[in-house]
């Protein structure tokens, strides 16, 4: 079976060779929604670090600048952040001073020549300090997927002995964020997906106490086997209900700012969910959020989307769709597009074989719009399973196939024209909707069936194969579109 390209650049997911150490979770932050964590304060006698290890898997949402990272003492004068700025960059800024008590100078530490633009792949990021190191170029060393970063826009500049805010004189670590505890430059929230976050306290490591190289030369997860020292962390994930629980032996759990249990995600390094695609929309005015997952529009009165960051080319495949209110009988729709060309729109001439359901209960493909078949009403919940080999796709609404179509035993499909690529698209038009996509990793909708019509079948149901969650259970032998499952 078949992915998009795009999805193979960085260590976006398990390979071919199954990974020893497998990661089941992610943590999604939502920027609209100021997510972020924060450790609880050290003790104000404590001094500030010379080693330490910021170990983190990341994957990218909105494509802008973010703070992912930060650790604060006191107000503003005294810090330590990384982001992905406005130009997609890898970026670090900090305070120079010295002295644990010193506000020292406002400094960028580093800027990477490398961007960061692409919203399928999973990064490992490690940030290591070691300011007592005899040569200086050691003193901090950054690594991306297992290699070592040595081109910087800006060179990393640190001083012998420095001292470097982590772990040390009430200085606290926010993941999600760059932000103090009187709500300091509380903006540019991290969107997007974070897993297996480490922060060792007093440690200078390697890129090899978190990862590995596997047979097909991808840089994997590695359970780690160390410590964490005095005032470090291990943040999983695994309960949704306890996310800032933190794993490392001191139990120095993180307090959490707008995260939910909807917030825990089945997609990981391991194993890589599809997205929406935020630079591959067609029309304008689409936005994606949620993880991007949820797309939405502005205004009306035209065709837009956002596409998938994972195809399908052969195999049976099944996903969801939540409609908010605003989609009822407005044109909005779910799209399977058969280009991978951002202009083109699912269901018109410029992509014929592409295909569209509308909330209005028509089906479009090659321009020609089918007679009503079954509308599609607010808070509904839309199935699409797709037969790649047999060119059958079938939609369902709030557990129920249209025209009777049953996809397990491949009757009365709702069309026999299949892409031979198909990327699942949001679809637009003549709305300002709604809709939020579940492709396994997320059967709450963002928490948003809680408030939608009779959920009352409610299963929370994996495939065949017992990957993802899906609010109905798939017909047999339909799959969640994955990696595992895709088998790259």
């Amino acid at each position: 079976m078949s992915v998009f390209n795009n999805i193979l650049l960085g260590a976006s997911s398990q390979s071919t060779t199954t990974p020893v150490y497998k990661i089941d979770q992610s943590i999604r932050f939502n920027d609209s929604s100021e997510h972020y964590m924060y450790s609880p304060t050290p003790s104000s006698s404590k001094s500030f670090t010379t080693t330490a290890t910021i170990s983190m898997w990341i994957k990218l949402g909105d494509i802008g600048q973010h703070y992912f990272a930060g650790a604060f003492y006191g107000s503003n004068a005294r810090y330590e952040l990384f982001q992905i700025d406005s130009n997609n960059r890898l970026k670090g800024q900090g305070r120079s001073g010295g002295a644990s008590t010193s506000t020292g100078s406002g400094v960028t530490k580093f800027i990477t020549t490398q961007v960061f633009r692409d919203p399928s792949a999973w990064y490992h990021l490690m940030f290591v300090y070691d300011t007592t190191h005899p040569v200086s170029e050691e003193r901090f060393r950054l690594y991306v997927n297992g290699a070592r970063v040595t081109e910087f826009h800006t060179n990393p500049s640190y001083g012998a002995s420095e001292l470097v805010y982590w772990f040390g004189k009430s200085s606290y670590t926010t993941l999600g964020a760059y932000r103090d505890t009187t709500g300091y430059a509380d903006y540019f929230y991290w969107d997007g997906y974070m897993a297996e976050m480490h922060g060792v306290d007093g440690t200078a490591l390697y890129p090899d106490s978190f990862g590995e190289y596997n047979s097909s030369g991808i840089w994997v997860p590695k359970e780690y086997s160390g410590g964490h020292g005095t005032d470090g962390y291990y943040i999983k994930g695994a309960d949704a209900n306890a996310l800032g629980t933190n794993s490392a032996d001191n139990g120095n759990n993180f307090t959490l700012n707008g995260i939910s249990a909807h917030d825990k995600m089945a997609d990981s390094p391991t194993n890589n969910f599809p997205t929406l695609n935020p630079l591959n929309k067609y029309g304008s005015n689409v936005t994606t959020s949620d993880g991007n997952l949820t797309s939405t529009v502005s205004s009306s009165n035209n065709e837009r989307g956002a596409k998938a960051t994972q195809a399908i080319t052969t195999g049976k495949w099944y996903f969801e769709v939540y409609f908010s209110a605003s989609n009822a009988d407005n044109n909005g729709g779910v799209a399977v597009s058969g280009s991978s060309d951002y202009n083109a729109v699912p269901g018109e001439t410029s992509d014929p074989t592409g295909f569209r359901y509308g909330s209005a209960g028509n089906f479009k493909q090659n321009n020609v719009a089918s007679s009503v078949i079954t509308t599609i009403a607010a808070k509904d919940i839309v199935m699409v399973a797709i037969d790649m080999d047999n060119d059958k796709a079938w939609f369902g609404i709030n557990g129920t196939f249209v025209s009777s179509g049953d996809p397990a035993s491949g009757s009365n499909p709702t069309t026999t024209t299949i892409p031979d690529l198909g990327l699942p698209a949001s679809y637009h038009y003549n709305s300002t909707a709604t809709e939020i996509f579940n492709f396994g990793q997320d059967s709450t909708f963002s928490g948003q069936n809680v408030n939608a019509n009779d959920y009352s079948n409610y299963v929370g149901a994996s495939d065949g194969n017992g990957v993802g969650s899906f609010f109905y259970t798939p017909p047999s032998g339909y799959l969640a579109i994955c990696t595992k499952n895709l088998g790259s």
